[in-house]
């Protein structure tokens, strides 16, 4: 299990760089013709934040794995990834919409807070692992 958290999460903070990088040069180019506006480079900002958060706690928790042995974080990681791809990748579809020509794509606005709520649910997870340990 862990060898698949820290290949997601590893993967996961590159298209984080990567993603930054293109909104931090691409998108702000594409600001004074219209396509692009500054809400949404912040969404797209939003959405590399919270991808790279939840990608280095990935990480930190298969790093753990050994000495957590606890089912509950692993659960917790599948709601980070899961948060990941549904909170993260609305928003990324969404602040890129116009610019890859498919500005009817607001009914993914729905489900970003779904993925919002798997981050919540990860971290309550953690949280109520943490509890359960006794050390």
């Amino acid at each position: 299990m862990q060898k698949r958290f820290l290949i997601f999460g590893g993967f996961s903070a590159a298209i984080c760089v990567i993603l930054g990088a293109m909104g931090a040069h691409f998108l702000k180019m594409k600001l004074e013709s219209g396509i692009v506006t500054i809400s949404d480079l912040q969404t797209f900002e939003t959405a590399v934040k919270y991808q790279m958060y939840h990608s280095l706690a990935l990480i930190l928790l298969a790093s753990l794995n050994d000495r957590l042995k606890d089912k509950l974080f692993q659960k917790a990681a599948y709601c980070f990834m899961l948060g990941i791809v549904l909170f993260s990748g609305s928003l990324y579809l969404l602040a890129t919409a116009n610019l890859i020509g498919l500005p009817t794509m607001r009914w993914l606005g729905p489900i970003t807070p779904i993925g919002g709520l798997f981050f919540i649910a990860g971290w309550v997870i953690v949280g109520f692992a943490g509890l359960k340990r006794r050390d």
